[in-house]
Formats: C-alpha cells, structure tokens, sequence
C-alpha cells in the first residue's frame, strides 16, 4: 500500500471465527467444491485447513462485507441488535474464485434463514478479465503454485525475467495473431495479457498485432507487462525498505478492521446464542 493511499486497510489476519463452520454442510461444501476434489485427486488425501480455508475465506467475506454504513447503524442505533441494515453486496474476484464465493452465499442464506436477516449474499465482482491462463500450460490458470516457474508471472518480477516468461509461452504452429481461446489458448492467453496490461480491448490488442508473427508479437505482449508492472514492483521494493512505514500500516489496518467487525460479530455471536 502507498504511503499516499487512505482508500484501504491492511492487516495480517491472525484470529478467525469458528461460528461460520457450523452452518457449513460438510457432504455439500466437499463435492461442489473443484480445488478441493482436483487437490485430493493428486494427492489421494487432503489436510484439514485444504476444506477450512474456504470456509473461514467466507467468513471474511461475510464479516467486511457490511461496509461502513452498517457498523455506523450498529453502533448509533439504541437498539443495535434489532437495527442492522446491510448494504455492500459485491466482492472482487477472479473466475476461479466464484466458487468460493457461492460458499459464502450460502453461508450467508443459512444463517439468515436461521436467525434473522443479517448478512447480505455477496456477488461476484468480475472485470474483462476473468482468469489468466498459465504460459506454459494454457489450458490452466496461471498460479504462484506452479512447479514451473516459468509458467508464472509476478509482481516483482524484473523486465529481464518478465520478456524471458513470456518468449518461452507456448502458442502454436500458426505464426498468424488470432484469439480463438478454443482451438488456439496459447496465443489467446497473450492476446488476453496485452489488452489487460495494456488497458484496451482484445479487439484493439489484435490491431496492434496485425502483421505480425507470434514471435515479434510476444516482444509487443512483453513490453506491454513490463510498463504497467515496473512501477508496481518499484513501490514494493520501496515499501519493503521502509519497516517502520509497513508496520504502521498493519497497525493501522488492524486497529480498523476491528471497528469493522467487533460489531457485527457481536451481533452474530448474540443471535446464535453465544453471548
């Protein structure tokens, strides 16, 4: 976060709430859930925080999602517990998380069909964009996961290493620019990297592409990431150097957090009788 930002809160999410496991379904939440049954498909088994992180992931959502206008109705209200009134309904999220979030709207439904209307079911907030697709396996999202670390691009990643990611992308036999994510995914996943890095349309990316290979293309695709991503990767790099900023940043971010959630876990917490 910049030193100029006031338009967000950063923290370090320490403690969690078990109430939201308790409305979870485990035979439900295990066989609609993709990354789960793909991960224990690999590995024949999977550990506990593998089925808990989406939950407690949804109880995040649920518990910041109210927004400021209901914890100020929460804390004004003389009678709190009978007044809440929810307003944030949207999440920004990338296509493989939509899932996740399905979790957190019925969650959501659970508890208030239960208790009251409380928590509002929150919607996916997709851009352009949707998933970004591995640069060697283009039928896979790209993940910080990936064995291949070629495969990935970062945030930190220097110019050097970011026009050597993308000149080993697979693409194909066709030297022609096309988007066609069916029949051609590879040169497609370029086509979908320039027009997102490069803040155009897919339409007008295959303009600029036009006349050219897939080889020169990958240099257009490469100096397009390098521009919008070097003034990202120089901000870490100053922020990683200034310890005492980052610190007050996480304090501040805690400290706000809290006055998020402080009142309407209360309020949960009360309804379901735990206090």
């Amino acid at each position: 976060m910049s030193r100029k930002s006031e338009n967000g809160s950063l923290w370090i999410e320490k403690e969690k709430n078990p109430l939201v496991l308790c409305f979870t379904l485990f035979p439900h939440f295990l066989s609609s859930q993709n990354a789960i049954k793909m991960k224990t498909k690999l590995k024949n088994e999977g550990s506990v925080g593998l089925y808990t992180y989406p939950v407690l992931q949804a109880a995040d959502i649920l518990l910041y999602n109210c927004g400021s206008d209901c914890v100020q109705l929460v804390l004004t209200s003389p009678c709190p517990f009978e007044t809440v009134s929810l307003r944030s309904t949207h999440v920004p999220v990338g296509e493989d998380q939509v899932q996740h979030l399905e979790l957190a709207q019925d969650l959501a439904r659970i508890f208030n069909n239960s208790y009251g209307e409380l928590f509002p079911e929150p919607r996916a907030l997709l851009s352009s964009t949707r998933k970004v697709k591995s640069l060697r396996n283009p039928s896979a999202k790209m993940s910080k996961s990936d064995p291949q670390t070629v495969a990935t691009i970062t945030m930190t990643d220097s110019p050097d290493d970011i026009a050597l990611k993308i000149r080993r992308a697979v693409t194909d036999f066709t030297s022609e620019v096309t988007f066609d994510p069916e029949t051609r995914p590879g040169v497609s996943n370029l086509v979908m990297i320039h027009a997102a890095m490069a803040k155009i349309s897919v339409e007008e990316a295959l303009l600029q592409a036009r006349g050219m290979d897939t080889g020169a293309y990958k240099g257009l695709v490469s100096e397009a990431v390098i521009q919008r991503l070097t003034p990202i990767r120089e901000e870490i790099q100053r922020l990683r150097a200034d310890r005492v900023h980052l610190e007050g940043l996480l304090a501040q971010g805690k400290h706000r957090a809290r006055e998020l959630a402080a009142p309407v876990l209360a309020e949960a917490r009360h309804r379901v009788g735990f206090c």
